[in-house]
């Protein structure tokens, strides 16, 4: 049974991961372009298209299910040796990223987004934008070196699971 929900427990941290880095990269190629092109007419409107989602209401939550299975995950391969430091590293960059995210891009999204024009210049509106650009970069890559963590840690995890069954056929033949 514990092998089942190990398996299970890594598989979803697998698909939770990669749900994030497909999110991320579509904001990266299609949503992030379309609202710092031309700063701040396009931060302006873009919250017209967002009033009832954005990216905000997406992330925070899933960020937080994926830190849950990872640990998870962690807890149920720990004692498959060739999987757990894949699963840890997955774990790890999944937590870098949300901490990037909560540190430096949700101050920023507040200063672009709630604060805007009214209070800021737009010289700190464009430079808030490379900033966050800047930091939105390390979040791809910690999204990308996570995904492929977990991936390796998985088939890992599945082969050494496969080997001890095909072991333990074996020895009951």
């Amino acid at each position: 049974m514990a092998k089942k929900v190990g398996y299970y427990s890594v598989l979803s941290h697998l698909w939770i991961q990669w749900i994030m880095l497909g999110g991320i990269l579509l904001n990266t190629f299609m949503v992030y372009p379309n609202i710092f092109h031309n700063v701040p007419e396009t931060l302006e409107s873009s919250m017209d298209w967002m009033q009832i989602a954005s990216p905000h209401t997406y992330f925070p939550p899933l960020g937080f299910v994926s830190i849950l299975t990872g640990v998870l995950a962690g807890i149920f391969v720990w004692k498959v040796k060739p999987a757990r430091k894949w699963v840890l590293f997955s774990l790890l960059a999944i937590i870098l990223e949300g901490a990037a995210s909560i540190v430096f891009e949700w101050p920023r999204n507040e200063i672009m987004f709630i604060k805007g024009a009214d209070v800021h210049s737009v010289e700190f509106l464009k430079q808030t934008v490379k900033e966050f650009k800047i930091v939105h970069w390390f979040r791809v890559m910690c999204n990308i070196f996570g995904s492929l963590f977990i991936f390796i840690g998985f088939i890992k995890f599945d082969r050494f699971m496969t080997a001890k069954k095909i072991n333990q056929s074996e020895v009951s033949k």
